[in-house]
């Protein structure tokens, strides 16, 4: 079962790119921008708070060589920013600006864009976001976060089992007890491990260097990490002391503590630690999650009862009641959750995160049907429910309440009891296994960029990506005379439908900056016969633009480019250009 579930999670987690939370809402220079004089710094606003790296800003040059900025930092104080100084003598040309930072959900978001100084110039340097993720570090951070959900349902649930629930042989209970124990202790040390490369997108083998942890340790998702393995410490020693003394209050306090702390631990460095009403939000993940532990892993040590020991009705009563608690908060903790990542009823069709929730909540109705059925097998008779053998009576009914005939009655005696304990532990199997797939998709959903914020990224203008929106496209052109070659950089800014600035640069055969007599560029819809659409740009001094140009469909549009060199000579190249709504 725990290999099908890692399976799923990695086939669910490789379907698109590696998501994060924090979205780039703006920058400045703005994105394609075309400046006068060259800026002081770079400033980007994200949608949440975000933390910074070493390297989270490369600036590069239009010939590809680094430039040299200073250390990146917040601006004014706020959280959300993040923020680079340039030097003084920036010079002109195209300027290429890669970034990294962590959200404060703990994962790491990258981009790039360019700017312009003076005149837009060609530049070598591709508009790349950085290192990307690394296949392996992230295949091996994902399934350490998996296991660690696991782990800790199966931790937690089974220990709420054994405290509230009480069976009277509690050794079957012991294994998986140590082994969620374990894999917990285990998935947290290559969590803290990973930590380092898993921010910068580099390979496992980078957490070797000890700068690598000590910088782990400065952060917030690293000190969670160590706090949790300082939680876990805790309970090791509690459970040894509880093996040996009776349960108390004071046991039963400090256990519940615990999981408070645990569920914290996950809490304060996810979904909930980012967004609006964050002691709200860190409130209700932490109910979730112990809800989700007290259910999935209680049901997990039900199961292993049943099939190893005759277990009193008593036992299962109080789970039944101790299950239904735990769904009521589920239930409530997790509208209050969708509403907070959704923000609105289109992004639960219109985003990955609310297409991932739909499918939670078709996974969570199956487990509310199984859990249906092992609540009516234990409203059955106490002893059949649970496999207690009722002794056979040896002559008929009581005579307070005589049978007209009492042979039928007793020779089944013992049927319905077997037949009432397999059906309970299918049941319970099925939750199990149902439990099993919700927590792989909620492990997903961890690691998706909310509704909200990817609506309000929309909305600012760049991608939740952070990689640069306008579209930009090189037109080649020849006329078949010497030095009547070169090419044309067109780039439309946003690339969507509606208003667009148009900027275009020609270039000469040596590829330095040509100035031409005259450069038209229009726009053709051949599916929905528009066009053609003139830009009407004019010469700038150096470049020619328009600023409001409008193209009023999306789809895949002809762009046309006629340059003209000299009073005869004149050439027009078409390039495709896809418009998205």
């Amino acid at each position: 079962m725990l290999l099908g579930a890692v399976l799923v999670l990695l086939l669910l987690g490789g379907a698109g790119p590696a998501s994060a939370h924090a979205a780039l809402r703006g920058t400045d220079p703005a994105d394609a921008a075309v400046l006068k004089s060259a800026p002081r710094d770079i400033t980007l606003t994200f949608t949440e708070s975000v933390g910074l790296l070493d390297d989270s800003f490369r600036v590069f040059d239009p010939d590809n060589r680094r430039v040299r900025t200073g250390e990146p930092q917040h601006a004014a104080g706020r959280s959300d920013t993040a923020r680079v100084t340039l030097p003084a003598e920036l010079g002109e040309g195209t300027f290429t600006v890669a970034w990294r930072v962590v959200s404060a959900d703990s994962h790491p978001v990258s981009g790039a864009f360019t700017f312009s100084v003076g005149k837009p110039s060609p530049t070598t340097a591709a508009v790349n976001p950085g290192p990307a993720q690394d296949p392996a570090t992230a295949g091996l951070y994902d399934i350490a976060r998996y296991a660690a959900y696991l782990a800790a349902a199966l931790f937690i649930g089974t220990a709420a089992f054994v405290l509230v629930c009480r069976p009277p042989d509690t050794a079957p209970l012991r294994k998986p007890l140590v082994a969620g124990w374990w894999t917990l202790v285990a998935s947290t040390v290559v969590l803290l491990v990973l930590r380092a490369p898993y921010e910068a997108g580099t390979g496992p083998a980078t957490a070797l260097d000890p700068s690598a942890l000590a910088r782990t340790l400065t952060g917030r998702p690293g000190l969670l990490l160590v706090a949790r393995l300082a939680l876990l410490a805790t309970a090791a020693v509690l459970l040894v002391r509880a093996r040996r003394r009776p349960l108390s209050r004071v046991t039963l306090a400090s256990a519940a503590a615990l999981a408070v702390g645990l569920a914290l631990t996950w809490a304060a460095a996810e979904h909930a630690s980012a967004g609006i009403q964050v002691p709200l939000a860190i409130t209700s993940s932490v109910l979730h999650l112990l809800a989700m532990a007290v259910w999935l892993g209680g049901l997990t040590a039900l199961l292993t009862l049943l099939h190893r020991t005759v277990l009193p009705a008593s036992v299962v009563t109080r789970f039944s009641r101790v299950a239904f608690t735990a769904v009521t908060v589920l239930v409530v903790t997790g509208v209050y959750q969708s509403w907070r990542g959704l923000g609105s009823w289109t992004t639960l069709t219109g985003t990955t995160y609310g297409r991932l929730l739909l499918l939670k909540l078709a996974a969570v109705t199956l487990l509310l049907t199984a859990a249906s059925y092992s609540r009516r097998w234990t409203a059955r008779p106490a002893a059949a429910a649970v496999g207690e053998r009722v002794p056979e009576m040896a002559g008929g009914p009581p005579l307070p309440d005589p049978a007209p005939d009492p042979a039928p009655e007793l020779e089944p005696e013992l049927e319905p009891d077997v037949s009432s304990a397999r059906g309970l532990r299918r049941s319970v199997l099925a939750e199990v296994a149902v439990g099993v797939v919700v927590l792989v998709i909620t492990t997903v959903l961890t690691g998706t960029v909310p509704g909200r914020a990817e609506a309000e990224a929309a909305q600012s203008g760049p991608s939740a990506t952070g990689i640069a929106v306008a579209s930009v496209t090189m037109v080649p052109f020849d006329l078949g005379t010497p030095g009547a070659q070169g090419k044309v950089q067109v780039t439309l800014d946003p690339g969507r439908v509606g208003d667009n600035s148009v900027e275009a640069v020609v270039f000469g055969p040596d590829g330095g900056l040509s100035t031409v007599p005259e450069l038209r560029i229009s726009f053709t819809l051949p599916s929905q016969k528009i066009g053609p659409l003139d830009t009407k740009v004019t010469d700038k001094g150096g470049y020619w633009a328009t600023d409001a140009f409008n193209l009023p469909l999306p789809g895949t549009w002809t762009m046309k480019v006629t340059v003209r060199v000299s009073e005869v000579d004149q050439v027009s190249e078409t390039r495709e250009v896809r418009i998205e709504r």
